[in-house]
């Protein structure tokens, strides 16, 4: 009987802590709770994203809470461009808070990750370091069906599955534009700010490659959805 008591009282405890969990724990640490493009960054988030990769319509409605004007882009069905390189989960990306020079196709938790990094690592960078937005990114793109590194043989490539955006250069509203060729080694604000980002990147992305990494990435970016912490 004492035994049988213990087992209830245990149950009820566990379900208040599991209900004061639910209650007091703030959405951005909840684990469960949906992830909102605003929310504050935690170590949490980059799960969150992980969780969405097979879940088409969770993503999406994560993908709406972006405030107006800041996404602009097209659920796609599934389909495979090239063969052995099928997408799943993808959008078409034609903007966001600011214009690219071309639209692309992305997995949609890269699509949210690219949103979240720029309201909340990338802007406040630009702001933070010239006193202007980012108006402008040039990117070499996002699917691409081949190996890492174009090679005859190995594992597939990110941009195989369209998880991985590689951004060369950045435009600001008062004209002045920063690339990773040009500026990387600079030891002054153009250069600090392309670090700076580098490093914000990691707060949400899986791996972010730069010059830093080898000279295969030395002109740009490499913001890849794999992995939970590979930055350089």
């Amino acid at each position: 009987m004492r035994f049988l008591l213990f087992l209830v009282l245990l149950g009820m405890a566990a379900a208040l802590a599991w209900w004061q969990f639910e209650e007091q724990v703030p959405g951005q640490w909840h684990p469960w709770k949906p992830l909102s493009v605003d929310d504050p960054l935690t170590p949490v988030t980059k799960w969150k994203l992980h969780r969405l990769d097979n879940r088409r319509d969770d993503c999406l409605a994560a993908l709406a809470t972006a405030p107006d004007g800041a996404l602009r882009m097209t659920p796609l069905e599934d389909h495979e461009p090239a063969e052995g390189c099928p997408l799943e989960n993808v959008v078409r990306v034609h903007g966001s808070g600011v214009d690219f020079n071309a639209s692309f196709v992305a997995a949609c938790p890269l699509a949210l990750a690219w949103v979240i990094f720029e309201r909340q690592r990338l802007q406040p960078a630009a702001e933070t370091h010239f006193g202007s937005r980012v108006a402008h990114v040039e990117h070499y793109g996002s699917y691409s069906c081949r190996r890492v590194y174009g090679r005859e043989d190995g594992r597939m490539s990110e941009h195989a599955t369209a998880e991985a955006l590689d951004v060369a250069a950045f435009r600001l509203a008062d004209g002045q534009r920063i690339s990773l060729q040009e500026h990387w080694d600079e030891e002054d604000e153009r250069g600090d700010f392309l670090r700076e980002i580098r490093d914000g990147g990691c707060d949400l992305f899986g791996n972010v490659l730069g010059p830093d990494y080898n000279a295969a990435h030395a002109d740009h970016f490499h913001f890849g959805m794999r992995g939970y912490r590979l930055c350089r």
